[in-house]
């Protein structure tokens, strides 16, 4: 979904009434932020002002840096993001480009079977990896069967199931912010390239991969900035050794003489993001957090110049001539069926990782056996029977439930304002209320709850669904902006004109012509806001209290004391919840958007 268009004023329009100028949709992004300025801005700065307090102002920070705990942390968790964020491009690149180059059904399958894990709890995708590599699961079983081990070997509990339940949690990032860019491609280039004699592998590297550096780059800076604030994958699938900087500051969250010295934690973790958040900016735009980019724009301006514009070598261009070319000439000796069969081989490869644990952890779900093991002894629906009569479970459920509505109904109520008033006012700075708006995306949810945590125990919000629904909301929001501003592209402005021309009032074009045509779009955000909501863990250990328990914190119990397949029959229902909101929101992702 590309970013909305940013619309400026008219140089010398004259003065305009003030009744006239309350009717400016501007006005329509008032509640999102003020909504955001009191829950999410404000903590973050009582945060950073708690953090400074101290015999003196950088005593605590001194300590983060000193203490090699910390020190060895902070360098682990970045060496862990960028190795996960390497995987994701190594193995999103090809996947993305057999998205874009099949056609029907199998794109459909491809597709979804890489979008449908996206939507899916992170503890559910971390959940389903427990069970695939344990001592009873498949993988074990197929080694010692295929006479690989002796024994079932400890595939958990170590930086290869870190680095594996990471990379398969974060890899649908990479893949749809590769494939945005490959999609805005303009094939008559790769076909240009064929005819002057370019093989497949050359027209790769001087024209494809060129053109969607700026897409592959996006998804890299966000899978490493979503890395860095990791929590869940690491504590399940990790060992003593792999604890990342975000453990730590669940862990201090626990002492109450840790203050000062636990937000100087949640701020050091907060300014790493924000740096690099910045840098990116600086480069690709920070249009790239919702879609679109500046290197993606300027190249296609470059593209459409033609011979006119100066030709300039860059240094990646002088790397790519002095190293790129020998290496091409090795390879074009290499039929061309070599590179297809290789991205197609990535790609099943791609799937099974993201599907083969959610199955496997569904067929689970039906075992008869009271242990977790693969493939089950016999099959029954005792677990199913056991989750709807635990009164435990049904009331966590029920919490959950009530919480995702009422955060769902907040963000539609506030994002639907806000994106209407992004793409319909003409108002200078768009890009920075689109920024304040999608920023909670990348504030590692551990810093967010740490500074929400301050906030909710002097207003007594702590433990209530109220509160809860506010905090889910923060993350729920961007979601529903981003979706409703793209279906709000998609309707033509002239109806809209028409109705107004003759005689209908702002709010009687809203309701007659706008709301019908955005509906699908609204489905599809609520629905989307809801499921965020529904399995939000993080916000919720920092803001719950010990009356108020949801199905994520049920789940994160149970997942860290004892496994059983009780686990797998919530996951598997999940998986069905997101699988029905996939076919709801589809007719609205795959719209095209028409230019205003």
């Amino acid at each position: 979904m590309s970013a909305p268009a940013l619309d400026l004023p008219a140089a010398g329009s004259r003065a305009v009434p003030f009744s006239q100028r309350l009717r400016n949709p501007i006005w329509l992004l008032a509640p999102a932020v003020i909504f955001l300025s009191f829950i999410y801005l404000v903590p973050l700065i009582d945060l950073i002002r708690i953090s400074f307090n101290g015999s003196t102002p950088w005593i605590h920070f001194e300590r983060v840096f000193s203490l090699p705990l910390y020190w060895d942390s902070l360098v682990r968790t970045m060496g862990i993001s960028v190795t996960v964020a390497i995987l994701c491009c190594i193995f999103g690149y090809p996947t993305a480009l057999m998205i874009h180059r099949t056609r029907g059904w199998v794109q459909v399958f491809v597709a979804t079977t890489i979008i449908l894990p996206y939507f899916i709890a992170i503890l559910i995708r971390t959940y389903s990896w427990m069970v695939l590599l344990g001592r009873n699961g498949p993988i074990n079983k197929l080694a010692v069967a295929l006479g690989i081990f002796d024994e079932p070997m400890q595939l958990l509990f170590n930086r290869g199931a870190v680095l594996l339940g990471m990379t398969a949690v974060l890899l649908p990032i990479m893949v749809l912010s590769i494939y945005s860019s490959v999609a805005r491609l303009d094939s008559g280039l790769t076909r240009a390239a064929a005819a002057s004699g370019a093989g497949p592998i050359a027209t790769f590297w001087r024209v494809l991969l060129p053109l969607t550096l700026p897409g592959a780059g996006a998804g890299f800076l966000l899978v490493f900035v979503m890395g860095l604030g990791f929590f869940i994958t690491p504590t399940l699938l990790g060992g003593p050794g792999d604890q990342m900087f975000a453990m730590h500051i669940t862990q201090q969250a626990n002492f109450v003489t840790s203050e000062g010295f636990l937000q100087a934690l949640g701020v050091v973790l907060l300014v790493i993001t924000l740096v690099v958040v910045g840098v990116a900016g600086r480069f690709l735009g920070f249009e790239f957090l919702w879609g679109g980019g500046k290197l993606a724009e300027a190249h296609e301006s470059k593209s459409r110049s033609g011979a006119s514009a100066p030709h300039r070598r860059t240094a990646g261009m002088v790397v790519a001539d002095t190293l790129g070319w020998p290496i091409l000439r090795a390879l074009s000796k290499l039929p061309g069926s070599v590179g297809r069969v290789t991205v197609s081989a990535m790609t099943i490869f791609v799937i099974a990782t993201l599907i083969v644990p959610i199955v496997a952890v569904a067929i689970i779900s039906f075992s008869h056996a009271s242990y977790m093991t693969f493939p089950p002894p016999s099959y029954s629906l005792r677990w199913y029977e056991e989750f709807f009569t635990d009164s435990a479970w049904i009331e966590a459920f029920l919490n959950s439930l009530s919480i995702a509505v009422i955060s769902a109904v907040m963000a539609v109520a506030l994002g639907a304002s806000a994106a209407m008033g992004i793409v319909r006012s003409k108002i200078v700075g768009k890009t920075l209320i689109m920024l304040l708006i999608v920023s909670p995306v990348i504030v590692p949810p551990v810093v967010l709850g740490l500074s929400l945590y301050g906030l909710y125990l002097r207003t007594g919000l702590d433990g209530t669904i109220g509160g809860l629904a506010a905090a889910h909301a923060i993350g729920g929001l961007p979601i529903v902006v981003v979706i409703v501003s793209a279906s709000l592209q998609s309707v033509s402005r002239d109806l809209e004109r028409a109705a107004a021309v003759h005689g209908a009032s702002p709010m009687t074009v809203f309701r007659m012509v706008t709301l019908p045509a955005i509906a699908p779009g609204l489905a599809a955000a609520t629905f989307f806001a809801f499921l965020h909501s529904f399995d939000e863990l993080v916000l919720t250990l920092f803001l719950t209290g010990p009356r108020l328990q949801t199905l994520p914190l049920r789940l994160w119990a149970d997942v860290n004391y004892q496994l059983n397949p009780v686990l797998a029959v919530v996951s598997t229902l999940e998986v069905l919840l997101v699988i029905g909101g996939i076919i709801l929101a589809r007719p609205v992702l795959a719209r095209p958007q028409r230019a205003q």
